[in-house]
């Protein structure tokens, strides 16, 4: 068997991957703070590691993979967004948590999971829910000398941690360069950071030794990562941007308060998006949330597909053309036995079972950091093969775009009045082609073909097929002149 090598940002390199325990492999992914709809950048990371945690459940087995994922629920952004609307903290956060759930699950990810938790609340924990976790965390690094209470406030000491800055490969003299940090009278140190601080009577709030407060960002995953997963677990991952200072102060804190453990063993970040070569922003107008293209009509399995055809440590660059691009490649990949096969598993689920390994090539792709720009090149090559000569298994190709994420019940690339209109026209398209040959009178193919072609459909013919594939402006309605 092929091992997973996957490129660990603590040691910058390239590692083989080896679990603390192949029976428990343990995965913690920073989630969203619950303020606002999600983002397409704030997508990247939820898809990265969901083909991850697909990858570990098809080696080590889907009941021997722990993966949690955390909700933000207590933040000053959700504060601001509460006062500024007039609506509840509360009524806010479950708004936005089930909208990220929503959005994420039209991307084909799955939901995070832990043995015996089948509504998934361990596996998608809320800070609020660990609240006397994460007092007692920051009571035993006070104990311990790392960290110290200051006008209300607890902050970590950062001097008193000598690895801080190792994930990053910053000095604490540059991270004070180049950080925006908050200066304020009672740190000792300007790149300390708060664990606790104080809360107005109007803010959220819990009673701590310090006083009423609440805490801070880092604490949070320090504290629901070491309930969920214990004090060392495998992979520890999220986007570059969190790297500094959330993962680096995560990291300070974590083996400050736990020094008999190791925390993560594999740090893994995908790299940043952008819109049409620019970086995403509400100033240049490119900044658009999931929902915004899904409301669009841009499938979810669009926006995956133009995901995958990048590796995930390069940056991403969405366009309006690669989206065009992934519709066309998904019809293709939809056409003929494959859809028909999904519709036989949509109505018999059980069937599910009976489907094959995925092509060993394309997890040996995904088994080295996770190329998935190079096992999508494998899973089209296959489903071409299939489409143009109808000798490859419709399961086997199935097997494949589910390890991927693809595939997902429900949904399909064009409709079925589409399908059936497609379906009529491919069959005269293939009766004038015949003609044609034998006349060598090529004017009805012709006028066909452009007819088809100016309703926005990619027509493809070769020798022995004609594949019609319906583009994201296809209208049936211009093909009436052909009755």
């Amino acid at each position: 068997m092929t091992t997973i090598k996957l490129h660990n940002t603590r040691t910058r390199r390239k590692e083989v991957f080896a679990p603390l325990d192949p029976g428990n492999v343990r995965m913690y992914v920073c989630g969203p703070t619950v303020y606002d709809r999600a983002h397409l950048g704030n997508a990247r990371p939820v898809v990265v590691f969901d083909v991850l945690y697909r990858l570990l459940r098809h080696v080590y087995g889907a009941d021997h993979v722990t993966y949690a994922r955390n909700f933000t629920d207590v933040d000053d952004k959700i504060n601001a967004r509460a006062a500024e609307s007039g609506r509840s903290i509360a009524e806010i956060t479950a708004e936005t948590t089930q909208w990220f759930l929503d959005d994420m699950s039209a991307l084909g990810a799955l939901e995070p999971s832990i043995r015996n938790d089948p509504d998934h609340q361990k596996a998608m924990p809320r800070a609020t829910q660990y609240i006397p976790q994460m007092v007692a965390m920051i009571e035993g690094l006070i104990a311990k000398g790392h960290a110290y209470e200051a006008e209300g406030h607890v902050l970590f000491a950062v001097e008193s941690y000598a690895a801080y800055g190792a994930l990053s490969g910053r000095t604490v003299e540059d991270m004070i360069a180049g950080a925006r940090v908050e200066v304020a009278p009672y740190k000792r140190n300007p790149m300390d950071f708060v664990l606790w601080k104080p809360s107005s009577d109007d803010l959220p709030g819990w009673d701590s030794p310090w006083g009423r407060g609440r805490p801070g960002w880092h604490i949070e995953c320090s504290a629901m990562s070491y309930e969920l997963l214990g004090e060392s677990f495998d992979i520890h991952g999220g986007g570059n941007d969190l790297m500094f200072p959330h993962h680096e102060n995560e990291i300070a804190q974590s083996c400050c308060a736990h020094p008999e453990g190791q925390f993560a063993q594999v740090w893994m970040h995908n790299e940043m998006l952008q819109v049409e070569g620019k970086k995403m922003s509400k100033s240049l107008g490119n900044f658009f949330t999931v929902r915004d293209l899904l409301d669009q009509g841009v499938p979810g399995e669009v926006i995956r597909f133009v995901f995958l055809s990048t590796h995930y440590r390069k940056p991403m660059d969405w366009t309006a053309e690669k989206a065009r691009e992934a519709r066309i490649a998904l019809n293709v990949i939809y056409q003929d036995g494959i859809e028909g096969m999904l519709e036989v598993l949509e109505r018999s689920p059980e069937k599910l079972k009976e489907l094959p390994e995925p092509n060993e090539t394309m997890v040996c792709a995904l088994k080295q950091d996770l190329n998935t720009p190079e096992a999508l090149r494998i899973f089209r090559a296959e489903a071409k093969k299939m489409n143009a000569d109808k000798k490859s298994d419709a399961l086997h190709i199935i097997a494949n775009g589910k390890l991927l994420g693809f595939f997902q019940t429900g949904w399909h690339p064009t409709n079925i009045a589409q399908k059936d209109v497609l379906a009529r026209y491919r069959k005269e398209l293939e009766g004038a082609r015949k003609n044609a040959m034998k006349t060598k009178d090529f004017s009805n193919l012709d006028r066909l073909k452009s007819a088809l072609v100016e309703a926005g459909v990619d027509v493809r013919m070769s020798k022995d097929s004609v594949v019609l594939i319906a583009g994201p402006d296809f209208d049936p309605a211009k093909l009436e002149s052909l009755k």
